[in-house]
């Protein structure tokens, strides 16, 4: 990706090598106390951050006059893969809230984006987003059921439920995909709006698991008042905002996952030199050969996809086809990636004393959250293949 000699590209790598030694050198050792969550996975989180503002790589990018780094998506596209290389690694440098930044950055009223932005870049302030409600395919936004009425004095009163938001037990604000007119089915009439948690009438249901694993959780809105300049994008219209952050969120996850992708090769490879037993070393049997060819081959042939995704989205472009591709590969490579090094380390794949359980359920999860692989894979389908309606017959053809 880069090439020796041109300065700017050597301070690019050299950056990519700062933030790739603070996540597998100070994150990484952090993870079971991270995973465990309470005061004491707080505390190890907050002097995580304080160590990354010192090493000047806090929040890459997110806006300079803001406190950020500045940096383009583009140019912080490999950065997001050495900071995915672990969960953690985003929430220790300041970059988890990129999508709330831009989002609010782009369609929030000024007031908002006065009260809220600096906080959300210093990590004082923590957001989280609300979609998919219990009993609606989380493919089919149309069916939404929360409701937001207006009140007498602009602002508006929300009710309904929400789950599998991520990131919400802590939050201080949710933005939340409501319906503002018509009813659950109808294609308009969606608003989102910012919700601050501490707003009466606002509850955390419960934390849900996901394949054992905490972070998301569901939440209920009981007539829950949200001023009138907390309304994100123009009414009705909710779902042009959401489209935008989802194609964003959807490429920076993938660039996530190949960094984790990645570090479950990594363990692989070191596992298969390094383990010997009455047959030899594992990596001198050709069917784990076969399990590091395999995986080296999804990385190699995923990584273009997800950078043709982040050109296009960095350019402003339509990048549907793209994104669904690089969703879908970067999915399945790191479930790959993830089962072979389980494999090839046997039972202690499967213990605590890797992170190899970990890669693998976010590997099997990430082929459901962010749109399962079937939606994906039948939209970008039939975006290709109308492309070809009206076209002539191939010739030579009898069809």
């Amino acid at each position: 990706m880069t090439r020796t000699g041109d300065p700017e590209e050597s301070g690019a790598e050299r950056l990519r090598g700062e933030v790739e030694r603070f996540v597998r050198g100070r994150v990484v050792p952090q993870e079971p106390l991270l995973d465990a969550g309470g005061p004491a996975a707080a505390e190890a989180l907050a002097r995580l951050r304080g160590a990354a503002r010192e090493a000047g790589l806090w929040a890459l990018p997110l806006p300079a006059e803001l406190g950020g780094g500045g940096l383009s998506f583009g140019a912080y596209a490999e950065l997001a893969e050495a900071e995915g290389a672990s969960d953690h690694g985003p929430a220790a440098l300041g970059s988890a809230t990129l999508l709330d930044v831009r989002m609010l950055g782009r369609h929030a009223p000024r007031a908002v984006r006065e009260r809220y932005l600096g906080p959300l870049v210093a990590g004082e302030v923590h957001a989280a987003y609300a979609m998919t409600e219990p009993d609606v395919p989380g493919t089919d936004p149309y069916g939404t059921a929360t409701r937001a009425v207006r009140q007498a004095d602009g602002g508006w009163r929300v009710s309904g439920r929400k789950w599998f938001v991520s990131g919400v037990v802590g939050a201080d604000l949710v933005t939340v995909l409501a319906r503002t007119h018509g009813a659950p089915g109808d294609r308009d009439g969606l608003s989102l709006l910012l919700v601050p948690t501490g707003s009466p009438g606002f509850r955390v249901v419960r934390e849900l698991g996901v394949l054992g694993a905490a972070g998301q959780g569901e939440i209920a809105l009981d007539g829950v008042v949200v001023p009138a300049d907390h309304l994100v994008g123009e009414p009705g219209r909710g779902l042009e905002v959401a489209g935008e952050r989802l194609q964003l969120g959807r490429t920076l996850r993938c660039l996530r996952w190949l960094g984790q992708a990645r570090r479950a090769f990594d363990l692989l490879c070191r596992r298969a030199v390094s383990r010997t037993g009455s047959r030899g070393r594992l990596a001198d049997h050709q069917l784990v050969q076969q399990h590091v060819f395999e995986s080296l081959l999804a990385l190699r042939t995923t990584r273009p996809l997800v950078y043709e995704a982040v050109a296009l989205v960095e350019a402003g472009r339509d990048a549907r086809t793209e994104v669904g591709l690089a969703k879908v590969a970067a999915a399945r490579t790191l479930h790959r990636v993830a089962d072979a090094a389980v494999q090839v380390y046997g039972a202690a794949g499967l213990g605590p004393d890797t992170a190899l359980p970990a890669l693998l359920r976010t590997g099997r999860a990430a082929r459901v959250l962010d749109g399962p692989d079937e939606l994906h894979v039948t939209s970008v389908a039939r975006r290709v293949l109308r492309g070809y309606e009206g076209a002539p017959a191939v010739p030579g053809s009898r069809g």
